[in-house]
């Protein structure tokens, strides 16, 4: 799981944030750089594909690895493709080439994120979720370490073309562990079984009707407490950096505190999640996990209230910082594991990139007005005002744990 998280981290940054960095050098107009962020929209909308990864197998390697694993290596193949397109670019001369290789990445990389994600809920049981979570959260942030900071190392060393021909090349440890990995019996019995053939919408449609079917009445509420769950996180994290270049801090201090620093608290924080759900339970920790999730942003409010002093109160960044790590990495174990639990094992790939899709949708479309919203009110109010939004979310988080503590004793 590790190894399949780590080649989950590896695509994502790469399609645009890393790459935007390439842009600037090869004098790419800002305006454009900007519109070529819409390149990842393909990790917003991968539960349309999804459902059409459930129901066939991959073509040539399915007979040999199984549906879900042979998706995996299929994915990565294509992953690894893309990215020496994108290498054997240049941006500064035919900037279309750029723009194909970099959709077809961000194509690929989400598809590798819904076949794997499909791989882990049908793979372990519901009560090793969390533990499967946490390691692929584990891989997940170490890809991202890699195609972050080590990408623009290499580009500093032996040029762009050579840091996105390394990034293909690091997709082999994940290709491995697809290798390594076991089938679940579940997809091995679905593919012995007839195939059958439903129309495009019926395919698209399907996973959805069984998810909401099997949720019964608190379909509407579960799912709306799953979009609103990551939206406190999803519009902080789209001003986090403004505010530490507005308090003056170096990007040397930003790099140190969020990358180096921020990487391991954040993987206390997903560790702790692992042990805190089987034990405190899934609806207990959903509530803790969105509470301090929203409430952390109470200490990006107090840095930017009392951070202005020319970069000095360093200690003040660091603890802030670690702080607002440690939480959304818990919080984020603990909805991965949640919706992990809501996804059916035959539908799970489907199931889980559309709760993912509804889970980052809402938010992304919030964070763009978050600039706007900051020169009205300032990055104090503005983070208050984001933690603030956790409250009608723990609140439905806490009537639906009632609600389903009721259902037993009803049938009782």
């Amino acid at each position: 799981m590790a190894g399949l998280g780590f080649a989950s981290g590896i695509p994502y940054l790469l399609v645009y944030v890393t790459q935007s960095a390439w842009l600037s050098e090869a004098q790419v107009p800002i305006a454009t750089i900007g519109l070529m962020s819409e390149l990842t929209l393909a990790y917003k909308f991968k539960f349309v594909w999804a459902p059409f990864l459930d129901r066939y197998d991959p073509p040539l390697l399915g007979r040999f690895l199984g549906r879900r694993r042979g998706w995996i290596v299929t994915s990565q193949i294509a992953v690894m493709l893309a990215l020496a397109g994108v290498a054997f670019g240049d941006p500064a001369q035919w900037l279309a080439w750029t723009v194909v290789f970099s959709l077809a990445l961000g194509f690929a990389g989400a598809t590798q994120d819904v076949v794997i994600d499909g791989w882990r809920i049908a793979v372990a049981p519901v009560e090793r979720q969390a533990l499967m979570a946490s390691w692929s959260e584990v891989g997940y942030r170490i890809g991202i370490l890699v195609a972050g900071a080590g990408a623009l190392f290499l580009a500093d060393r032996i040029g762009w073309r050579g840091a996105y021909l390394f990034m293909a090349a690091a997709m082999v440890p994940g290709m491995i562990a697809a290798l390594l990995a076991p089938e679940p019996p579940s997809d091995v019995a679905l593919a012995a079984a007839p195939a059958e053939h439903p129309g495009f919408a019926a395919t698209i449609i399907a996973p959805i009707k069984e998810l909401v079917q099997r949720l019964g009445p608190l379909a509407l509420p579960i799912l709306v407490l799953v979009a609103g769950f990551r939206m406190p996180g999803y519009v902080s994290n789209a001003m986090a950096l403004p505010l530490f270049k507005s308090l003056h801090y170096s990007n040397t201090d930003i790099a140190t505190v969020t990358k180096l620093l921020g990487f391991w608290v954040a993987l206390g924080g997903t560790f702790l999640g692992s042990f805190i759900v089987p034990r405190l339970g899934m609806m207990a920790s959903l509530l803790l996990g969105t509470v301090s999730g929203s409430a952390s942003h109470l200490a990006l409010a107090y840095l930017a209230a009392h951070g202005d002093h020319g970069g000095g109160e360093f200690w003040l960044f660091a603890v802030t910082v670690g702080i607002d790590s440690f939480a959304y990495a818990f919080a984020s174990i603990v909805l991965i594991t949640y919706m992990s639990s809501l996804a059916g094992t035959a539908l799970a790939a489907s199931q889980y990139a559309l709760l993912t899709s509804l889970c980052a949708f809402p938010g992304s479309l919030l964070a763009g007005s978050s600039g706007f919203i900051i020169e009205r009110l300032g990055f104090t109010d503005f983070f208050v005002a984001t933690s603030l939004i956790g409250v009608p979310v723990a609140l439905l988080c806490w009537w639906v744990w009632r609600q389903q503590a009721l259902e037993p004793a009803a049938a009782a």
